[in-house]
């Protein structure tokens, strides 16, 4: 068999080998097979080398055209409502969720069982929390980055006006 990976159908297992390798010069004009058929031609090392290791994208990509425009009032100020209201309703969970858990106790007398149920119980009480929080000092930042540019556009059109 001439994969480069073999399995092993009693147990499952896989067998790794090296790779065949395109780079070498004693590969070249060779024909890469795989067992099932061939893979093609490859003419020579160095175009086999440009097809396996491809140069890296160009650092100088066009930037998007949204994010060079700044962003408006409303934008700020309906990003900010849409993020407020998940914060509500996120609080609303973690509140139900907080009184969920004082109401029913842990009913084990298995110490291991009582603090695999604690960290549960945290994890899932902490994801709540921090989701309330991250949604809430979203609305609060949208809501003061719109308040900055209602100043800015005021403060614009008093110095046009003259």
């Amino acid at each position: 068999m001439t994969d480069s990976l073999k399995i092993d159908r009693a147990t499952c297992n896989l067998e790794h080998r090296e790779p065949p390798r395109c780079d070498r010069p004693w590969m070249e004009n060779k024909t890469l097979g795989t067992g099932r058929g061939t893979i093609g031609q490859i003419p020579d090392a160095k175009t086999a080398n440009s097809i396996l290791h491809p140069a890296p994208f160009p650092m100088t990509q066009t930037p998007d055209k949204q994010s060079d425009r700044p962003k408006s009032v409303l934008r700020c100020f309906t990003g900010s409502l849409i993020s407020g209201t998940i914060a509500s309703a996120a609080y609303g969970l973690t509140r139900s969720i907080s009184a969920t858990f004082a109401a029913k106790p842990i009913h084990s007398e298995n110490l291991t069982a009582i603090k695999i149920s604690i960290a549960v119980r945290t994890l899932v009480m902490g994801m709540c929390a921090l989701a309330t929080f991250v949604f809430a000092l979203s609305a609060l930042g949208l809501l003061a980055l719109g308040i900055q540019r209602l100043v800015q556009q005021f403060a614009k059109a008093e110095n046009v006006k003259p």
